[in-house]
């Protein structure tokens, strides 16, 4: 039985082990925490993961889909928080289904890593963190953190799937082997919780992401299966208003009140939060190509971690399993699988990365914003009528996972130049131009069918 090992426990890589073990693959894990299964919680931190169609369809195909369920938050919509308080809700889509879930990425791991070892006889060996790679002898150093004891293991391959701070990804970059960059984003963030009312009940309105928009920065909350909501604050490194300038408790806890009164009410303790949560990076990792010959290569966030604003990290990166099941499937040998899964991944990848630094902008200034309420009800009343050809950008992301993002990508362009030209003289849907609109899509967007066969066909 053939042999290989992959670097990181996270979702990525127990996913990964499921689908490989499942293709006959004796499969070993190395990963340098603790086992979550007896760790007895999230050690003081509530993470969210969203979770949208292109997960769900991969936790389906290893059958995990079904223990999770009943822990997941859905969220259909974003509801938007002004400064005075108001509350308006933007629908994700047009149909029940179309909905996003808000899910403890503790409660993932957990569920994971038990089915990865319970059901398919994956080796995970936790406290195991990789320290070198020699890619010219096909082994790696990995040091045992309860012993330090230096393990040498051969690669047989090896798969990086340790995240955006990926060591794989780095050693493979020293040894000159591949061109990888991390490009931080001028902003980052803090976590804060919305605690749950003394009756266990939600705060707010449990069905939503809510989203307080304040233009160069903003606070977004999802629910938690406890009632309680993970905050995330996104403000500036530096500058007039950032994290920089926010060093004192009287110019934090004056900030949060003016910006964010209705979140502080619910969340008394907000300043002190904010004082000893650490302030958290964000960036967007790209990497070419993700592979050495035969003997390694990396996925998931480690080749290609993208900024969180559109709530596809995990997603992509479940995505990327099964596309590489999928390539594993089509070779004999490594190298061409690992040329093929790069070749027809990596322009997916790109894509989803410039979509989600664009939602920043749109989630921290363009939601509050008329035109774009206008652009966006209509953008849900064509796909009403034209289903067949036009399909929402952020639909086709969260909610059409046979859609690749490159072809999101493209047809959103198109789209968002449609809607920019029909709202030019338009205050209201009732005042856009229908025929205009008809005409445009026949000529200007094909059938999604036809475009997904194009796709294949190439």
């Amino acid at each position: 039985m053939s042999k290989l090992t992959i670097i990181g426990a996270g979702p990525t890589g127990v996913l990964l082990a499921i689908l490989l073990r499942r293709r006959g693959f004796t499969v070993t894990i190395y990963e340098s925490r603790s086992d979550p299964r007896g760790d007895g919680g999230e050690a003081g931190r509530s993470i969210n993961l969203a979770l949208a169609d292109r997960g769900i369809a991969a936790l389906k195909r290893v059958g995990v889909y079904a223990q999770l369920a009943p822990a997941l938050m859905p969220m259909s919509g974003r509801l938007i928080h002004d400064l005075r308080g108001s509350t308006a809700l933007q629908p994700y889509g047009t149909r029940p289904q179309e909905v996003i879930y808000s899910i403890s990425r503790h409660r993932l791991d957990r569920a994971l890593v038990d089915i990865a070892v319970r059901e398919h006889d994956v080796r995970i060996e936790f406290e195991h963190r990789l320290e070198a790679a020699d890619f010219s002898a096909g082994v790696a150093r990995i040091r045992d953190l309860r012993t330090s004891r230096l393990l040498t293991v051969p690669m047989q391959p090896m798969l990086g799937c340790d995240g955006g701070g990926s060591r794989m990804r780095r050693e493979m970059h020293a040894a000159k082997l591949i061109d990888a960059s991390e490009v931080p984003l001028d902003h980052g963030y803090k976590e804060l919780t919305i605690p749950a009312r003394p009756s266990g009940e939600f705060a707010m309105r449990r069905d939503a992401l809510h989203i307080w928009p304040r233009g160069g920065y903003m606070l977004i909350a999802l629910p938690n299966a406890d009632g309680s909501f993970t905050a995330t604050l996104f403000l500036p490194n530096a500058g007039p208003t950032s994290f920089a300038a926010l060093a004192e408790p009287r110019a934090i806890d004056a900030f949060l009140a003016r910006e964010f009164p209705d979140a502080v009410a619910l969340m008394p303790n907000a300043g002190e939060q904010f004082r000893q949560h650490p302030t958290g990076l964000l960036g967007t990792v790209y990497a070419a190509p993700w592979q050495v010959r035969d003997s390694a290569a990396i996925l998931g966030d480690a080749a290609h971690a993208i900024v969180p604003f559109h709530g596809q990290g995990m997603n992509c990166c479940f995505e990327d399993c099964l596309e590489f099941d999928a390539a594993v499937g089509r070779h004999a040998g490594w190298e061409a699988r690992f040329e093929d899964f790069t070749a027809s991944r990596k322009p997916n990848t790109d894509a989803i990365a410039a979509i989600s630094l664009e939602n920043y902008l749109e989630m921290r200034e363009h939601v509050a914003d008329a035109r774009f309420r206008l652009r966006h009800a209509l953008s849900l009343e064509l796909e009403r009528r034209f289903p067949a050809r036009f399909i929402p950008r952020y639909s086709m992301v969260m909610f059409h996972h046979e859609i690749p993002y490159a072809l999101a990508q493209q047809r959103g362009l198109l789209q968002a130049r449609l809607l920019e030209e029909l709202t030019a003289a338009a205050a209201t849907l009732e005042e856009v131009d229908f025929e205009r609109a008809a005409s445009a899509i026949e000529t200007y967007l094909p059938p999604i069918a036809e475009a997904l066969s194009s796709v294949t066909n190439e």
